[in-house]
């Protein structure tokens, strides 16, 4: 069907607004991701005094963590390590790197992306609420949401099912102790979390279905502090 001239230039004049749109939505996209600090290797305690004050702490204050603390305890958590090789602070099953860390807080949620140490914007929405099932965790200014992804353990080795459940939490727990660890050698309070509502969770997040909460944990510092 040929088109008149009016309408020719009304199709162009649509096809410009349609570029020019998604051009502006790239380039939010692009702005939105939040580069962190480089992190600071030489601060926090010894080793042995970060192991004889970590412990589990459940009563958090609504003080924000700096730019700087939250970049550091990103980089502890599962950060790279060793940049020729991709490796991290915390160990997986056949470096399969399965676990994405997944940070709730108050402007919103963000994938952390250890490669390029950045978080890539999920979500502008607060969901610290439901990073567990008890009243406090909406009080704690991070939410760390550990989410395995099944589909990144392939390669060589073709895992079970129940292999994945096993390493997957196994690879959580590691995790979660460097972030145990940075919080005592900080003075942050800290909670590994399996009481989760895992499905409405997800549902919120909009995960795939090949990925699995495994836990959450709520960073802050202790109550009462200011």
């Amino acid at each position: 069907m040929k088109l008149s001239k009016r309408n020719a230039l009304l199709f162009m004049a649509v096809i410009c607004a349609a570029v020019i749109c998604w051009a502006h939505q790239g380039a939010c996209a692009e702005e939105a991701v939040i580069k962190l600090s480089d992190p600071q290797y030489t601060r926090g305690k010894l080793l042995m005094e970060a192991l004889k004050e970590r412990k589990t702490s459940r009563a958090f204050s609504g003080k924000e963590l700096s730019d700087e603390l939250l970049s550091n305890l990103l980089w502890a958590a599962a950060g790279v390590n060793r940049p020729d090789s991709g490796k991290r602070t915390a160990p997986t099953a056949v470096n399969w790197q399965e676990i994405d860390i997944y940070v709730a807080l108050k402007s919103g949620l963000y994938l952390y992306d250890a490669p390029s140490h950045s978080l890539k914007p999920v979500l502008a929405k607060d969901i610290r609420e439901s990073v567990g099932m008890q009243p406090f965790v909406k009080e704690a200014p991070v939410g760390l949401i550990f989410v395995a992804d099944f589909a990144k353990m392939a390669g060589a080795y073709q895992p079970s099912d129940e292999d994945k459940k096993f390493y997957s939490a196994t690879d959580t727990g590691y995790i979660s102790q460097n972030v145990y660890l940075f919080c005592a050698s900080e003075g942050l309070a800290t909670v590994a979390l399996g009481m989760v509502d895992r499905p409405s969770l997800a549902a919120i997040m909009k995960l795939r279905p090949e990925q699995r909460i495994i836990l959450s944990q709520p960073v802050g510092y202790p109550k009462g502090e200011k």
